[in-house]
């Protein structure tokens, strides 16, 4: 699987010939360049995630593009008269020989009711499993997480439980366009020191870099 992180939380993803992007947000700008894009994902409707400025210069290079989200953020589609396919916890499609699932309704408490929305987790091709701005469990094998490592919702420490708890094989931090790149304190450094003993690989991928995992 080749994966190519755009920023943020926003992925290409290659499997199969299939390239899957996900969360084109408002953190991102890289997405707004990228072409051959066959799906879109959407796990919930937070700007960081889904941002509308963004999808239309996605579609504009990507016209035939399909969308794959939650009710929640199919809501602001229909509103904008874009067409997408609901895939929400417990279902799924696929598409081009390439089986996406979705897991999970809850999106991280940050406080009390304040942001919460449904969010839904993708698992691509039984490989990849990215939860969106949760640490929701699928309950099957996970070979490659998108781990969450920074943000309002999170701690770090909870993090790198969750990583534990999941037991990829390697995995790699998402949700980190709101740090500072050249001062990232023990965000980066810290993961490989807590997870290689357990046999599990830390990997920061480079923006704009594909890269296979």
């Amino acid at each position: 699987m080749k994966i190519k992180k755009l920023g943020h939380c926003c992925l290409v993803i290659e499997v199969k010939g299939l390239r899957i992007m996900t969360d084109p947000g408002s953190y991102s700008t890289l997405q707004s360049e990228e072409k051959n894009i066959d799906v879109i994902l959407f796990t919930h409707e937070h700007q960081d995630h889904f941002h509308l400025e963004s999808l239309r210069a996605v579609l504009a290079n990507n016209p035939n593009a399909k969308i794959v989200t939650n009710v929640s953020v199919g809501k602001l589609l229909d509103a904008e008269n874009i067409s997408y396919s609901v895939v929400g916890d417990g279902q799924s499609t696929e598409i081009n020989g390439v089986l996406i699932e979705g897991f999970g309704k809850d999106y991280e408490e940050i406080y009390e009711l304040f942001g919460l929305v449904e969010n839904t987790g993708y698992f691509v091709d039984n490989t990849l499993f990215y939860p969106g701005d949760a640490f929701y469990n699928p309950q099957k094998k996970v070979d490659i997480l998108a781990v969450p490592i920074a943000g309002p919702w999170m701690r770090f420490k909870k993090a790198m439980e969750y990583v534990k708890e999941i037991n990829p094989r390697v995995c790699f931090p998402v949700h980190d366009g709101m740090i500072e790149k050249s001062k990232p304190g023990p965000l980066y450094v810290v993961p490989p020191k807590i997870l290689e003993p357990l046999g599990i690989t830390f990997t920061v991928l480079e923006e704009g870099k594909e890269q296979e995992l």
